[in-house]
């Protein structure tokens, strides 16, 4: 178990990170012209990939990895390391060190992928109220949150253990500005008499200081639905979420007390104003340009927990917007940014963002409203090939993981608008998921998820601005 000193992750130390990685991020263009693999252009360091010797992970020369925990590793829970790694925040501990809750987006099989082990030996261990999903005993839920306890200055892993057990499919979530990770899945399974115990599509909080498995308390008011990501405003409170289907919606959770979403609280669906149920998507039809700024307004959702897992229906014949597969999301300063995977006229993923109403409060989104623009559109699939995880970096360009079951990078987009890779997997046609700068910004954290791998990779990030 950790034996970490409580948290230093103070509301004001997450202002500042988001105004740090924020830095303005300004006037995103055009995403489709073709840049040459492994090129930053000119205002910025020129970044060729270097071949990996290894057939691992190519990087931009000076820069290196090192893979800190691998599926199947015995942790200090005497748990296993569980597969398909995802989304990850991180955090800064009372001694300096960097703590990463890792999600795991594993169902009940198959089991290579189990925390307890390739037959579920080690779930007698277990005590059964510790599992969202105890699944009898025989059909445990094996997603959940690792954490784990790296010293970036001996760049070790300190720890790692089980913080959350027993959900389905863990995919994505985000950080909180009180020092927790809100985890979501990506499932809407129903509790059935046999070996599942209890409905799934829901999010879950998780502190950083935690010393070992919390209790596994859905936050039910958040809404039931095929989750992927979430990205808190730190001012208001409010909670924004994606949601990873073809015909999905964006969703905000204001709770009724800002620090403690299990409270309770009201559930919106993002819409544009004089456009009714807009399709931004730009699949058959171009209904949505580069830039355009939309006006957005919020219309309140009820029946949250969604029994037929028709929110996204309900909203979208109340006025919603429909997006294609929203997937990662991330906070900048007073502003956010979120992926649709397979977005644009050939699937190749959009980006957009949503700069947050100047006025004070969420009273004044009526005289002055949020702006909406759909900020990257991909026609090229050498230049972004299906962006998911996504963050805004240290020297403030978006970075952005691809999943498209091909060749998988890690892109960037300047604050020209300009693309370049960062990183390139050699050693699988697996996803990169959960990138994440340690609060220095002298480490990025990325999983290869099919791999089961975690990676630190440093480098001179100071040269990238």
């Amino acid at each position: 178990m950790s034996n970490s000193n409580p948290k230093n992750y103070t509301r004001r130390h997450f202002i500042e990170q988001t105004a740090l990685t924020s830095l303005a991020l300004v006037s995103l263009v055009n995403c489709t012209s073709k840049k040459k693999e492994g090129k930053k252009p000119e205002n910025g360091t020129i970044i060729d990939l270097q071949p990996d010797p290894k057939g691992y992970l190519d990087l931009p020369e000076g820069f290196s990895y090192k893979i800190i925990s691998r599926r199947g590793e015995k942790m200090s829970d005497g748990l296993l390391v569980p597969g398909r790694p995802d989304g990850m925040g991180a955090f800064l501990d009372g001694l300096g060190r960097t703590v990463i809750i890792r999600n795991h987006e594993n169902s009940p099989n198959p089991l290579e992928n189990s925390p307890f082990g390739l037959s579920n030996e080690l779930l007698v261990n277990m005590e059964a109220n510790k599992l969202y999903d105890f699944g009898n005993g025989t059909n445990p839920g094996l997603g959940g949150t690792t954490t784990l306890v790296y010293d970036e200055v001996t760049e070790t892993l300190v720890d790692q253990y089980m913080s959350l057990a027993g959900t389905y499919r863990n995919c994505a979530g985000g950080v909180t500005p009180w020092g927790s990770w809100i985890t979501c899945e990506e499932d809407v399974t129903k509790a059935n008499e046999d070996s599942i115990e209890k409905d799934h599509g829901y999010a879950f909080e998780v502190p950083m200081n935690t010393d070992g498995m919390v209790d596994p308390v859905p936050i039910k008011a958040m809404g039931r639905f095929n989750h992927e990501a979430v990205a808190v405003d730190p001012i208001s409170g409010c909670v924004y979420l994606t949601e990873d289907r073809p015909d999905g919606l964006i969703y905000r959770y204001l709770p009724n007390e800002k620090d403690k979403l299990s409270a309770g609280g009201q559930l919106q669906v993002m819409a544009i104003r004089e456009r009714k149920s807009l399709d931004t998507r730009n699949w058959e039809t171009p209904t949505i340009a580069r830039h355009e700024p939309l006006e957005v307004f919020w219309i309140a959702i009820d029946n949250v927990e969604a029994p037929e897992d028709d929110l996204r229906y309900r909203g979208f014949e109340m006025g919603a917007a429909r997006f294609a597969r929203g997937e990662g999301i991330w906070m900048g300063k007073d502003e956010l940014f979120f992926a649709c995977t397979n977005g644009g006229p050939k699937n190749f993923g959009q980006v957009f963002r949503y700069q947050l109403s100047s006025k004070e409060g969420l009273e004044g989104e009526k005289e002055k409203p949020g702006i909406l623009e759909l900020y990257a559109e991909s026609d090229d699939k050498t230049v972004l090939h299906m962006c998911d995880n996504l963050t805004i970096a240290p020297w403030g360009d978006l970075l952005l993981c691809e999943d498209n079951g091909e060749l998988n990078h890690i892109k960037g987009i300047d604050k020209k608008g300009r693309i370049y890779t960062l990183a390139c997997n050699r050693s699988s046609t697996s996803e990169l998921t959960g990138l994440v700068f340690s609060p220095s910004g002298k480490t990025l954290f990325v999983n290869v998820q099919e791999n089961g791998d975690t990676v630190a990779i440093t480098g001179p990030w100071e040269k990238m601005s």
